[in-house]
């Protein structure tokens, strides 16, 4: 009880700010039930007067870093909050005030083990602060008497706290918002909490941001044109990250880029290319690719900085994303549509032609326009408002990447405004296509069946084991009970047996065509 009081209390107050300060603006009411409706007005007129632009951003600063983070995730997700907000939310700035640096010093001692003359040569008041951490430039000499510099990242004291006391009560809202609204639960507003505070989670141990630093700079150690710094693994804990200091010019720095002999439309196309590869052949891009983690280092490379937030996608998600994209290039909209009944996104009691309709609607348009004025995140923009009608649950991982999408085109575009979004994403989705959809591709599905079936196969001595334990206690209670559980055992066994035979032929002649 005390708790739901909590809860309730934390509820009305976030309410209050978000009225004061505007936040209720971006609300549609005609999307309202009318009791709803009553509340919104209500609240509506609880604004302060001469409330300027950004109004959502300043209410969610003024709750506190966990809402400044609940934003950003919004940002991320416009099927929820809408197209306009998720804009506004862009310019939602994660900076807070540094916290002192002895205590900076002591976490990282604590954290690493050793005082801090040990670890480093020099350590820099922070250069920038977050609501979850801060980051120090460092010194430190090698064995080979060689001086490196390191980037540290040093967690926030209480921030754990204080985040799990705040996702608390956004689980109790996001109850009461399906509880108020039905309909809501399309959205699925729950599971956008548990995946904020899943993605927190892992934000808030660092060791977890250097793993994933760690897998990305291995997917892409072929890719000349793209590298993230190496993290420094005995530097590193739950509380402190450090890794490689990248010296290199910001992508939001379009002129210092310019003069320091780059090329930027070549630059702008590996943003765009680089990121493709990362969703669709790898199944794990950096999630949050504003320009302010975009660097170009002297050599003309992209780095990219700050892997807090990742996105991931199966290869189910991957063939998706491909086959769309291509389809959207080929004006093969029917085959569009097949992709999503394919992949169970839209129920099966639509009309495929009606869908491959909708889809039209969307993709005609963009090839009655120059290929510079076409925007690939704003096909799947309204691609994800279409599915709405169709019944299409909303996919978590699809739209982070689709929110990913548009910040990467905004940058790409920064650079030349005239970039060919869908020649330049052409290659990169054919080559995955090819590879997994073709004869090598074909090749490695039945592989993978095969070693799937030899799992089942190597299972069924556990599980006869199984069953003559189950067998004896059976035994020991009712003989007449096991003898009659025996024969339908050795029924199911036999019919087992034959079945994995019958999958084994099957799986033979498959990686037998596919190897023609």
């Amino acid at each position: 009880m005390l708790s739901l009081v909590a809860h309730l209390a934390r509820g009305i107050h976030v309410g209050w700010v978000m009225a004061r300060e505007g936040g209720l603006s971006f609300v549609d009411e005609a999307a309202l039930p009318p009791h709803l409706r009553v509340v919104l007005r209500l609240g509506r007129k609880l604004e302060r007067p001469g409330l300027g632009p950004g109004r959502l951003p300043a209410a969610l600063t003024r709750l506190g870093p966990s809402y400044v983070k609940f934003g950003q995730f919004l940002a991320t997700r416009p099927d929820i909050v809408g197209m306009a907000a998720a804009r506004d939310l862009e310019r939602l700035q994660d900076r807070v005030p540094p916290f002192p640096q002895d205590v900076a010093v002591a976490i990282l001692e604590s954290t690493l083990g050793k005082p801090l003359s040990e670890l480093f040569t020099a350590f820099s008041e922070p250069i920038a602060a977050a609501s979850i951490a801060q980051v120090h430039k460092a010194h430190l000499v090698e064995a080979d008497g060689t001086e490196r510099v390191v980037a540290v990242k040093v967690m926030r004291p209480g921030v754990r706290e204080r985040f799990t006391r705040d996702i608390q009560a956004m689980r109790f809202m996001a109850r009461v918002v399906e509880a108020l609204r039905p309909e809501a639960e399309r959205l699925r507003p729950r599971e956008v909490v548990e995946t904020l505070a899943r993605s927190v989670a892992m934000e808030m141990d660092l060791r977890l941001e250097a793993a994933a630093l760690s897998e990305l700079a291995e997917n892409i150690k072929d890719d000349p044109e793209f590298r993230v710094p190496q993290p420094v693994w005995e530097l590193t804990g739950r509380d402190v990250l450090a890794s490689e200091w990248i010296d290199g010019i910001r992508l939001n720095d379009r002129q210092a880029i310019v003069e320091a002999g780059h090329d930027v439309a070549a630059l702008g196309r590996t943003v765009i290319q680089s990121f493709l590869r990362h969703a669709i052949r790898d199944g794990f891009f950096h999630a949050d690719m504003h320009p302010g983690n975009l660097f170009v280092d002297p050599a003309g490379r992209l780095v990219a900085v700050d892997f807090g937030i990742m996105g991931r996608l199966g290869l189910k998600e991957r063939r998706f994303l491909a086959e769309i994209l291509l389809g959207f290039i080929l004006r093969d909209y029917r085959r569009v549509a097949e992709v999503h009944f394919e992949a169970g996104y839209v129920p099966s009691h639509h009309s495929v032609d009606d869908f491959a309709q909708a889809i039209r609607a969307i993709g005609e348009p963009i090839h009655q326009r120059r290929a510079d004025e076409i925007s690939m995140a704003k096909v799947l923009t309204l691609l994800f408002d279409v599915t709405a009608l169709f019944d299409m649950s909303t996919r978590t991982e699809l739209v982070m990447l689709q929110k990913t999408m548009v910040v990467v085109e905004g940058v790409a575009r920064s650079l030349d405004p005239r970039l060919d979004m869908w020649t330049t994403a052409e290659p990169v989705v054919r080559a995955w296509l090819g590879r997994n959809l073709g004869p090598i591709g074909r090749a490695d599905q039945a592989r993978r069946a095969v070693l799937t079936l030899a799992d089942v196969v190597a299972d069924v001595p556990d599980l006869a084991q199984r069953m003559k334990r189950v067998l004896v206690r059976l035994d020991e209670d009712g003989p007449r009970e096991a003898s009659r559980l025996e024969r339908r055992i050795r029924v199911e066994t036999r019919r087992v047996v034959w079945s994995t035979l019958a999958l084994w032929v099957i799986a033979g002649s498959l990686l037998a065509i596919a190897l023609r």
